[in-house]
């Protein structure tokens, strides 16, 4: 029920809609009803009346004008109507429903990405949130509209005759029945089909990702085997779901059949002793197709509804996953910064299980300075620096910006002031351009511009076939690593950031393009505080302090040259491994 709670603040905003359509709905559904009692007419008052035949055929030129202005002429436009707004309200509440779902996941802590598949994700947010529009088509709607067919149908049959109408419902406990013995189970393998598809997706999604990887090892063979696997789990799943509804058909179908045969053989019996009119017997059995009609859609809408809500909890487990990384009551937006940052007795870990990342942290860096991270792989400078933008929390110590806490900073303001390049840096299938503004949505021609040559993407750029409207693929995948770097860099610069992070921003592009970008970082960090994790130190050696994290701690802290004249020091030992690896 808590699932149903949490979706109705979607439904709530459209209740006056929902409403409108019941009405429409009411007049669409009303109309046939009336269609056993023209019959009625028909045969009792015209066919079998002894009025004269001209009589009888002015009479029934008169019922079908009526019939005609009722069934064509009035039905098309409620039809319509009813059609329409159901999909209307159906359409906006997904709308909605989508887009909280996208800001919703927009503000998950980098911790839930790890853990979760990005397929699995996108699958609850398109297929499993479209399944929960059946909740407001059928739950709120259609049941509603044949539950009320099914009360006029039966007040229309105890008015003609009580006990044929009670011989036609004595079916209804074992409806019931039915429904409650098999559609607890229908629920259960609606849910375990949804996940099989969502991992099915997520697999699909990783794969099509890094398909250069499976074409460069040859594993498409093995691929197609290990994809049978998840596609096979998903066929034995829907399968599992399919056998059941037909079980569940077959039941309900078998019941239906069983109530007009009852009606056949005892409103025959009562036509035969005169205790009911043909008339009132043929309009009799044309209500009893009013009757079992609604009667079949709910059994039907109820496996319908089984497997949307099976759907809808695994939507509001994800719209109830609780965010990590929140500002805090007290935070405040920091307009402008300086960029001294102090790390006082940081330690941190990602699970409280495993070990600590970092331990006792202590280090201060003033407004303006470049501070580069050095050590082993795995040593804790990466997720250092992840710190800073809070993309983690810490577990003991803090870390201040400019005098203040970082918890007490609103996370917007805080990463505005941030900009990072890495060394695989995302790129959006979209325009060269429609990546630069990703630094700043609102920036000017002239600004992008500027930018792109700050960064020394403009001539490069400009040589593209459609300039800075080349489409540049998913990831970024037609252009080099190095004109990828360059865009990362504009974009950082239009940005304008205090505090810039480059995480290994050159480590993987050949010398050629390395010098390109080095020089382009070097302007983009002159006046602000600029935090480098580099493997080749070839390229921090101007740095105004260089910090050696080894095992999540501070080993050793100076400059290049103070470093180097250290006696068994860490950095001037694997300074000079670098160094005879690049002259041998």
């Amino acid at each position: 029920m808590s699932s149903f709670k949490s979706y109705y603040r979607f439904v709530k905003p459209y209740w006056k809609l929902i409403v409108v359509t019941l009405l429409i709905g009411m007049a669409k559904f009303g109309i046939p009803l009336t269609l056993p009692f023209i019959m009625k007419y028909v045969v009792d008052d015209l066919l079998l009346s002894s009025l004269p035949p001209a009589v009888k055929v002015e009479k029934l030129i008169y019922v079908m004008l009526g019939a005609f202005v009722l069934f064509v002429v009035l039905r098309a436009p409620i039809e319509y109507a009813r059609q329409y707004y159901a999909q209307l309200t159906t359409s906006r509440i997904l709308y909605d429903l989508r887009n909280h779902l996208y800001g919703h996941i927009q503000k998950l802590s980098l911790k839930y990405y790890q853990n979760h598949k990005t397929g699995e994700i996108i699958s609850r947010m398109i297929n499993d949130a479209e399944q929960t529009k059946n909740i407001v088509e059928i739950g709120l709607m259609n049941i509603w509209l044949d539950l009320f067919t099914l009360c006029i149908a039966i007040g229309f049959m105890f008015y003609m005759d009580v006990n044929l109408t009670l011989v036609s419902i004595a079916i209804f406990p074992f409806y019931a029945l039915a429904v409650k013995k098999l559609y607890k189970k229908l629920r259960d393998y609606s849910k375990t089909r949804s996940q099989a598809l969502a991992d099915m997706q997520g697999y699909l999604f990783e794969r099509v990702t890094g398909i250069s990887v499976i074409k460069s090892f040859t594993l498409e063979e093995v691929e197609k085997q290990n994809f049978d696997v998840k596609n096979r789990n998903f066929l034995q799943r829907a399968f599992a779901l399919a056998k059941w509804n037909a079980l569940t058909n077959a039941i309900i179908n078998t019941l239906t059949d069983i109530a007009p045969l009852l009606v056949l053989f005892y409103g025959g019996y009562q036509v035969i002793y005169g205790q009911l009119t043909l008339g009132a017997f043929v309009a009799f059995f044309a209500y009893l197709e009013r009757l079992y009609s609604p009667l079949r859609r709910l059994v039907n809408s109820s496996t319908e509804l089984t497997q949307a809500s099976a759907s809808l909890e695994r939507v509001v487990e994800l719209m109830d996953e609780p965010y990590d990384i929140e500002d805090s009551p007290q935070a405040k937006p920091m307009d402008r910064v300086e960029g001294k940052i102090v790390f006082d007795n940081v330690s941190f870990r990602y699970q409280a299980s495993t070990d600590w990342i970092l331990k006792n942290i202590q280090l201060s860096i003033s407004p303006g300075q470049t501070i580069a991270f050095v050590g082993m792989s795995g040593g804790g400078k990466s997720s250092l620096i992840s710190l800073i933008p809070r993309f983690y929390d810490i577990q003991e110590g803090r870390i201040l910006l400019d005098n203040t806490n970082l918890k007490d900073i609103t996370i917007q303001s805080l990463r505005s002031q941030i900009g990072m390049v890495l060394q695989d840096n995302i790129l959006f299938s979209g325009s060269v351009r429609d990546n630069i503004l990703f630094g700043r949505p609102d920036a000017t021609e002239d600004e992008i511009l500027h930018a792109a040559q700050a960064a020394n993407a403009h001539d490069f750029i400009m040589n593209l076939t459609q300039g800075y409207q080349t489409e540049i693929g998913e990831r970024g995948v037609k252009l080099s690593g190095g004109q990828k770097q360059r865009i990362a860099i504009a974009r950082v610069f239009l940005k304008d950031p205090r505090i810039l992070v480059l995480d290994e921003a050159t480590s993987a592009l050949d010398l050629e393009s390395e010098h390109m970008i080095q020089e382009s970082l070097e302007k983009l960090a002159k006046d602000r505080t600029t935090l480098i994790v580099a493997h080749r130190l070839s390229t921090i050696t101007h740095a105004d302090q260089i910090v050696l994290i080894e095992n999540g701690e501070i080993k050793e802290v100076g400059t290049h040259d103070e470093l180097m004249h250290k006696e068994d020091g860490a950095y001037a030992r694997l300074y000079n491994v670098q160094n005879l690896e690049a002259h041998s």
